[in-house]
């Protein structure tokens, strides 16, 4: 086992980054724009990561468009 967990988070915590509906981080993953986890219960998690980084990705200004 790795000596440094990954920290994953549940689809409301994702959720409440994005403020989006925790049903829209399901179909996210289902849609393949998140990685999805299963616990052994069978409910997604997602990598802090992986969320961290798509959110800095999408908050980051769109440049070079000119406005056209």
């Amino acid at each position: 086992m790795a000596s440094e967990q990954e920290v994953l988070l549940t689809p409301a915590e994702v959720a409440s980054l994005f403020r989006v509906d925790p049903k829209t981080v399901t179909r996210w993953a289902k849609a393949g724009k998140l990685t999805s986890i299963r616990t052994l219960g069978g409910h997604r998690r997602y990598k802090e990561s992986e969320v961290k980084f798509l959110l800095t990705s999408i908050s980051k200004p769109v440049t070079g468009n000119g406005g056209n």
